[in-house]
């Protein structure tokens, strides 16, 4: 029962954060109650991910509630031509189509972040550099052999890596300047990443708000069942 347990306390979540590859993760900026931050990501997402992958799970017309987004900006910048505000946000693509061209049709993201975690997320999508003989010509440090194209190279340019005596990664070199500085496209993408987590749980605010108000609750009856049961109790201690 005790190898039981300490299967399940440490090498099942290794596999988890290690999933699909392994390695060390980068920390993403996850914050949210970031409004600024999650209407910077869902201009990202609809922009660069949604071309390919649905997040069939959420409508437009949630987004601009919670994000505080009016509908009529959100149908001008947001909303693809002839699409409704209250429809999920599914893509046009067939599968069929995009399993022919990219080997595999590309998965939904409406909880992407909740099976892989924000921090995969943030370290794959900062994680891709330059490899001839690649179907896409590149490859990714956290997705070996990943069949993803590097959709935000024009933000971040193409880097090339740089390899010590044993062939492993120790850095990156710039052979095509992007849009943006380092340092931009790790907000960016950061932005990117808090609006996924966001998608993963919409009401994760609501949630944490009502869970204060329950535990509080809980507290106060603790108090009236403790001062109860010594009310019961008195003649018999």
């Amino acid at each position: 029962m005790k190898k039981l347990l300490a299967i399940f306390l440490f090498v099942i979540p290794g596999l988890v954060l290690a999933a699909p590859s392994g390695g060390p993760l980068d920390r993403a900026p996850v914050n949210v109650s970031d409004r600024d931050s999650l209407k910077r990501g869902a201009t990202l997402f609809v922009n660069y991910c949604l071309s390919c992958h649905s997040a069939q799970y959420m409508r437009y017309q949630r987004i601009a509630i919670d994000l505080g987004i009016p509908e009529d900006v959100m149908a001008e910048t947001l909303i693809p031509t002839g699409v409704g505000p209250w429809e999920l946000m599914t893509v046009a693509m067939p599968a069929a189509d995009s399993e022919e061209w990219f080997g595999k049709a590309p998965p939904d993201l409406s909880v992407v972040t909740r099976s892989l975690g924000a921090d995969w997320l943030y370290t794959f999508l900062r994680g891709f550099y330059v490899e001839e003989g690649r179907p896409f010509g590149v490859n990714n440090t956290a997705f070996k052999d990943v069949g993803m194209p590097h959709v935000m190279w024009e933000l971040e340019g193409l880097k090339e890596p740089i390899r010590d005596g044993d062939g492993n990664i120790t850095g990156f070199e710039t052979v095509v300047p992007g849009k943006l500085s380092a340092a931009e496209f790790d907000q960016a993408v950061g932005d990117l990443v808090n609006f996924m987590v966001y998608l993963g749980e919409p009401i994760v605010l609501e949630r944490k708000r009502i869970g204060i108000w329950v535990m509080l609750f809980l507290a106060f009856f603790l108090v009236v069942a403790y001062l109860m049961k010594k009310e019961y109790w008195k003649d018999v201690h």
